[in-house]
């Protein structure tokens, strides 16, 4: 078992070195693209199911609450905290529509939307980038390797090198952090 152990752990760590070799240029685009939707006095929408959903929320708290820094919020919301609006519009239309439905009462152009997807193939993720795209959104897909779907919606294309869920949700959190530090260090560099 301790050998399991480790070599999970050495999975995990050379999936993040992979990640840091391979997407160091679009984690920095991803993070102009969030610096110039908040300077253009925008916000950004978060989603994704199960795991994805709740790294969603942990990207969107960070922005309203703070990362490293005693701040000002930022605009953000992950879109699969709202339980009644969720079973509404499930029941009322599918669940294909859960995060686009909300993309379109919420989103504005030159807002962000970052889509959480292990396989870039949840059809309610497409569905959302789609309607992002559609109002004039940006869009940032953090996905596992080759983005799936996805990739083909996404102005930039986080996509872990790892097939496994659980190693691309590893790599997604050291992503997002980064993402996070960064936005919080250009938009409030005197905090």
């Amino acid at each position: 078992m301790e050998d399991k152990i480790r070599d999970i752990f050495a999975t995990a760590e050379e999936t993040i070195h992979q990640s840091g070799e391979n997407l160091t240029g679009k984690t920095r685009q991803a993070v102009d693209m969030i610096v110039e939707c908040y300077k253009s006095g925008g916000g950004v929408l978060t989603f994704g199911n199960g795991g994805s959903a709740s790294d969603a929320q942990h990207i969107a708290c960070e922005f309203v609450g703070r990362f490293m820094k005693v701040r000002p919020p930022l605009k953000a919301e992950a879109l699969s905290t709202n339980t009644s609006s969720l079973t509404a519009i499930a029941n009322d239309y599918d669940y294909e529509t859960i995060f686009a439905r909300q993309i379109e009462a919420q989103g504005s152009p030159g807002d962000v939307a970052i889509a959480l997807s292990t396989s870039g193939n949840s059809a309610n993720v497409i569905a959302a980038l789609e309607q992002a795209r559609q109002i004039g959104m940006k869009t940032i897909a953090l996905t596992g390797r080759g983005g799936g779907a996805c990739a083909a919606l996404a102005d930039v294309l986080l996509d872990a090198p790892a097939d496994t869920s659980p190693r691309i949700q590893e790599a997604h959190a050291v992503i997002y952090h980064i993402i996070c530090e960064l936005v919080e260090a250009e938009m409030f560099p005197n905090e």
